[in-house]
């Protein structure tokens, strides 16, 4: 079988739909609109939330998708089934199984891993490979989504309030679902009341009590945010200890012991 590897410089694909911001991104669509009047079988590796199984989905738009951790099911519909998708291949309890399966039954199939994902068999069984480069490195279409997932928020949560972007820093830790997830939180807590807030801390705070030492335990959550937000509003330790009535060197103590979500700020 012949192999073709495909580089994908900057695919992006997001949960719900193409981002086609860039180049590369326009690129990596037309590879998989190619791929959908091809019998072939594909492999798509990457980190989680870069859009893998929104792209295994638009190359089979009616194929089962399954996980590859649930292998009894698999095996199952891999006799059962012309199409499969099947996520986390690197999951698979019993690869050399796994790919056995597929031959045997002649299915087509289109599977996502993650990136580092590796196995002497895939060049046999999968005829086109391409890896979708994470979010941080396709800033265009981070821009993109961003304004997906706000015109998101605002139908979700029935509003028509702006959505401040200036200071905003994407988080980008599993791509387009932990931005997705920012957005939504950000949007909603934007307009929030201190009583709406004050409900939500004791939410979470009602499972995490029980020790004899929560109160000093616990007032990280109250210090981390508000020193933060001070240091980002003043600039200046001097300014913000100014602004809490703190002493200088008690301010710095603080932030020495919140180091961990804080950062170097001395």
């Amino acid at each position: 079988m012949h192999i073709v590897v495909v580089q994908v410089a900057a695919a992006a694909v997001d949960v719900t739909k193409f981002i086609t911001a860039c180049e590369a991104s326009s690129q990596a669509k037309k590879t998989a609109t190619l791929l959908k009047t091809l019998s072939v079988n594909a492999l798509i590796t990457g980190e989680v939330g870069v859009g893998k199984k929104s792209l295994a989905s638009f190359i089979l738009p009616d194929a089962f998708l399954i996980d590859a951790s649930n292998f009894d099911e698999l095996l199952l519909s891999l006799e059962n089934s012309e199409n499969i998708i099947i996520t986390n291949l690197d999951n698979s309890p019993n690869f050399e199984r796994l790919m056995q399966a597929i031959k045997e039954n002649n299915v087509r199939v289109v599977a996502t891993a993650k990136e580092s994902f590796s196995h002497k068999m895939t060049d046999d069984l999968f005829s086109v490979k391409f890896n979708v480069p994470p979010l941080r490195e396709r800033m265009e279409d981070v821009e993109e989504l961003l304004k997906q997932f706000i015109s998101d928020a605002m139908v979700l949560f029935g509003s028509n309030n702006d959505f401040d972007v200036s200071n905003f820093k994407p988080d980008l830790s599993q791509n387009a679902l932990s931005l997705k997830r920012q957005v939504m939180m950000n949007y909603l807590l934007q307009d929030v009341k201190d009583t709406e807030l004050m409900d939500i801390i004791e939410q979470y705070l009602y499972d995490k009590l029980g020790s004899n030492s929560d109160y000093r335990t616990l007032l990280y959550l109250y210090e981390v945010p508000l020193i933060k937000a001070g240091l980002h509003k003043f600039k200046s330790q001097v300014q913000l200890a100014d602004k809490l009535g703190l002493n200088r060197n008690t301010l710095r103590k603080k932030i020495a012991e919140h180091k961990k979500y804080i950062g170097n700020k001395i």
